[in-house]
């Protein structure tokens, strides 16, 4: 296995949570993903931060297959 093999392959491995142990108790990252856009959205509305103009929304379409959308 040459040096990019291997970057690849461990690079793989982190995408798949196989480098370090997990938890079980940890919440998934969708629900992670959602209290930070609330947390956003109350912001924006309390005008301590600006809207971001390219917020994009990342969705399971067709095939278990991962897309991303403008949410504007």
């Amino acid at each position: 296995m040459n040096g990019k093999q291997l970057k690849n392959s461990i690079f793989q491995w982190a995408i798949q949570g196989r480098l370090v142990p997990q938890d079980p108790a940890d919440e998934p990252a969708s629900v992670l993903l959602e209290r930070i856009r609330q947390e956003k959205a109350r912001l924006v509305k309390e005008g301590k931060i600006k809207r971001d103009k390219t917020e994009t929304i990342i969705y399971r379409g067709a095939g278990n297959s991962h897309y991303e959308k403008s949410a504007a």
